[in-house]
């Protein structure tokens, strides 16, 4: 930690910097003691050389196994699935029945969930949901039959276990032609890497939330504030601020700067993961986005991105210059190259880290690489939804919710066209929900009226770490139930101010515009922060996991049984 830094948070949170500080040069790197001179670097992601392998077919074997790999020019343990990191992309065809042979050579039980697959609820792959887990030295076989195409994910649903490298992508081609279709594409896997043990960074967390926060405001942003306003207003904004506890700059929990590296398709910046793609062809990228817990603001500068699909679903394409992608969202895009080499550009929600890597029509082309958009606060209205100009509206401690501080947004902003913080104010075009329309006729035609309406409040606890819905943490809750066949509603009101990516497994969420019409079909939904955001879901037979695909999150509390019987 520089001098700079330090003085900065110094000013800010006094002697409590000084205790973070000290736990977290502390935390150990992941499975450090189980470190052998002996052991062999399998991947080394500082590596250009470094590739994921591509299987294809109907029938797989995947080996999950602990192995040494290389990040940044630091060794530590990683969960690995066939010896890759990420995991080897899965090319299947719609329509056939897949066999993957789930090899467990872990000391532990392990996992693998089907993102965005719809499965029989045996093969979902979540531990006391839907099966009892892989034990450790066995092998489990997932089988079913592919309804669907497009691009989704695979990662493990057991522990830290996908933080710590257990993630790969999955590529389905459809039975007939593609709605737009390319000469070629290619996968674009987005994921964070830290070389800490993930079970004392979330102790870190509950013991104090904003350890890892860099963008605190420091005297620097006072005093263009003062400038910008005068020294009463700059303070009363302060004064704000400090007296509701809550920080202006709290948009992610784990940053760049000290925990997270950032890879792309397994690589680090350094390492260059480099496409090579024929001049003025158009090239379909299947961006994933494979994180444990960052948001990433994606970008290829100088080029138009043209989206075509969603979580695997055809869209009415939509030209941007920028989109976010929450964690376990994914867009395939559609470029045509107009140089040598492009960069194509992810940086984190909270400015404090990026990847980049190249498209590019000659061997050895390389562009340059932007610098990172700078940090907006939030808002009121980020707090307080269509309420934020209009005072301040929060129940405390007498709130149905038994955690001190929690919120209860009353009226919450329902618009879709907000491209969220710190993309606000860039003068580039950049992708909102609003402009995402599903263009396939079988999904239209599904859009029948729900029966019922189910509310349910996003909630969290920041000063101990507690992510719940309704207050209620996944240990106490009972499952949300839903009959088999069963249209329903569910609206979801984001009572923090984090943005949540939700996902409902085995079973389609289908997004409703402000005004209740049908918007997009999606597995994963984003909710930003004092937003109420409704979705249609058909009941699939079974028991089903419900929950932020924000790991830490997760594992705090915000999880729910569905039970549809």
């Amino acid at each position: 930690m520089n001098n700079n830094t330090f003085n900065r948070r110094r000013f800010l949170t006094g002697s409590s910097t000084l205790l973070g500080a000290s736990m977290l040069s502390t935390l150990p790197t992941i499975a450090n003691s189980a470190l052998s001179k002996n052991q062999k670097v399998v991947v080394n992601t500082d590596k250009p050389d470094h590739k994921v392998p591509i299987l294809t077919g109907n029938e797989f074997d995947l080996y999950v196994s602990e192995k040494m790999i290389t990040v940044n020019g630091k060794s530590s343990m990683a969960t690995l699935i066939n010896d890759s990191l990420p995991a080897p992309t899965l090319k299947m065809q719609e329509g056939d029945t897949v066999v993957i042979r789930v090899h467990n050579q872990l000391n532990e039980s392990t996992s693998i969930h089907w993102h965005g697959l719809l499965v029989p609820y045996e093969m979902d792959g979540v531990p006391g949901i839907s099966f009892d887990g892989i034990p450790a030295k066995s092998t489990f076989t997932y089988k079913f039959k592919l309804i669907q195409s497009g691009t989704y994910w695979y990662h493990s649903h057991s522990g830290f276990q996908e933080q710590t490298g257990m993630r790969g992508a999955i590529v389905i081609e459809p039975k007939g032609a593609e709605r737009y279709p390319v000469a070629e594409d290619h996968v674009i896997l987005l994921s964070d890497w830290t070389h800490r043990d993930p079970h004392n960074l979330l102790k870190l967390l509950k013991q104090r939330a904003d350890f890892d926060n860099y963008h605190l405001p420091d005297f620097k942003k006072l005093l263009s504030d003062i400038a910008a306003t005068d020294l009463e207003a700059a303070f009363d904004k302060r004064k704000m601020w400090n007296q509701m506890r809550m920080m202006p700059t709290d948009f992610t929990d784990l940053s760049g700067e000290t925990t997270f590296t950032y890879l792309m398709n397994g690589r680090t910046t350094a390492a260059n993961w480099t496409q090579l793609i024929k001049a003025g062809q158009p090239v379909k990228l299947r961006f994933i986005n494979g994180s444990a817990q960052t948001i990433f603001d994606v970008r290829i500068p100088g080029l138009k991105m043209k989206v075509v699909s969603t979580d695997g679903n055809d869209v009415s394409p939509v030209d941007v210059d920028d989109f976010r992608i929450g964690v376990a969202e994914t867009y395939d895009v559609i470029v045509t190259p107009t140089q040598d080499a492009h960069t194509i550009f992810a940086q984190n929600i909270d400015r404090s880290g990026f990847v980049a890597t190249t498209l590019a029509t000659k061997k050895g082309a390389r562009a340059a690489i932007p610098k990172m958009d700078g940090i907006e606060w939030l808002t009121m209205a980020d707090m307080m939804g269509a309420m934020g100009n209009k005072g301040y509206k929060a129940k405390h401690a007498k709130t149905e919710y038994d955690f001190k501080s929690d919120m209860r947004v009353d009226s919450p902003r329902i618009n879709l066209d907000d491209p969220g913080i710190n993309l606000r104010e860039i003068n580039r075009k950049v992708l909102t929900y609003d402009q995402l329309r599903s263009v396939d006729n079988q999904v239209l035609a599904e859009q029948r009226k729900p029966t019922r309406e189910i509310e349910i409040h996003l909630t969290g606890n920041m000063e101990r770490y507690i992510w719940a819905l309704d207050g209620v943490m996944f240990k106490d809750a009972a499952p949300v139930n839903i009959r088999p066949g069963e249209r329903v509603r569910i609206t979801l009101v984001n009572d923090t101010m984090m943005n949540h990516p939700m996902h409902l497994h085995g079973m389609w969420s289908d997004l409703r515009a402000p005004n209740g019409d049908f918007q997009v079909r999606k597995h994963t939904i984003m909710v930003q922060p004092a937003q109420k955001i409704s979705f249609d879901v058909t009941g699939e037979a079974g028991r089903w996991a419900w929950h932020c695909h924000l790991l830490y999150h997760m594992e705090a509390g915000m999880f729910r049984e569905v039970a549809v019987v």
